[in-house]
């Protein structure tokens, strides 16, 4: 007799039924399922794009026709090589990214630290609001409010005056203060969440084996801080290396991105263009590597 009472409907038999026991079965393959869309689409929008810039890079451009000839050769790197300007503004962009980046760490670590261990709740909440609230506001109001706060006539060098001091106008101090003020809470925020996963009883353990301030803090807070430190660094590291808007209101001389918007708009030598687009690329691949085996990427 049929297990099937009267008025019943069977459970349908067909292949969607077997498809959903077999992916029951197989949770990973599921997950899998789930995320193909996106990340076919993060493959072909992103890597694919990175691929196309890099087959550019090889390319070169007819001066006499100013068309793109698709011969394969290295001269748009031995140019980069060789050409002191290009050397000049690669090192300029490196040095003014690392030094944003130590300056964020500097000035993020106290407040971090007072937000994960000594602020109240109410507190808290109140700092996490106040360091986030930058971030709603338009990245070219931010950059332009900086200019106008140092221009000659800003409100800097107008406060500074009665004592005698001007402020830095336009120019690479001008940049490295900007750029810091604009990354700033990527800093604070992974830093923040490092801390806050301290355990509170690595530093009682520490006062009651005699460690001081400082020695608990060198001996037991940075080391656990630190790939916390490391991944706020590749966001501020990054975006200082790849910005080329704001050199172009506050600064004075150029960055990659101005070298490289300059040739795709304005020279029309794209395979130059992708050729220096790769620097910060490859920059940025081996810092990645390096915060890895810092292990940067637990604390994200």
């Amino acid at each position: 007799m049929s297990a099937v009472t009267h008025g019943e409907t069977p459970p349908p038999d067909g292949l969607g039924r077997r498809l959903s026991a077999f992916l029951f079965r197989h949770p990973h393959l599921r997950l899998g399922g789930l995320l193909a869309a996106p990340a076919g689409w993060l493959v072909v929008a992103y890597l694919g794009s990175l691929a196309v810039l890099f087959v550019a890079a090889f390319w070169r451009l007819d001066p006499l026709a100013t068309k793109i000839v698709h011969d394969y050769s290295l001269d748009n790197f031995r140019t980069l090589v060789e050409e002191d300007v290009y050397r000049k503004i690669a090192f300029r962009t490196v040095g003014t990214a690392a030094a944003v980046t130590i300056t964020d760490a500097v000035l993020a670590f106290p407040i971090a630290y007072y937000m994960a261990r000594i602020a109240s709740p109410r507190m808290k909440a109140a700092l996490i609001v106040a360091i986030l609230t930058p971030l709603w506001a338009s990245y070219l109001v931010k950059v332009y409010a900086w200019r106008i706060i140092l221009q000659e006539q800003g409100v800097l060098n107008w406060t500074l005056d009665p004592i005698g001091l001007a402020g830095p106008g336009f120019g690479k101090y001008a940049l490295w203060l900007v750029f810091s003020y604009l990354w700033l809470p990527f800093m604070i925020l992974p830093i923040y969440a490092g801390l806050e996963r301290l355990p509170t009883s690595l530093l009682e353990a520490s006062a009651d084996l005699g460690g001081r301030g400082f020695r608990t803090f060198r001996s037991v807070v940075l080391p656990i801080a630190f790939p916390a430190v490391v991944a706020g660094s590749i966001f501020t590291f990054s975006l200082t290396l790849g910005d080329y808007i704001a050199p172009q209101i506050v600064g004075t001389r150029q960055f990659i991105g101005n070298v490289v918007f300059a040739n795709v708009g304005v020279a029309g030598n794209l395979p130059l263009a992708a050729a220096f687009a790769t620097v910060p690329v490859v920059i940025m691949v081996v810092y990645l590597l390096l915060a890895r085996r810092a292990g940067a990427f637990e604390s994200l």
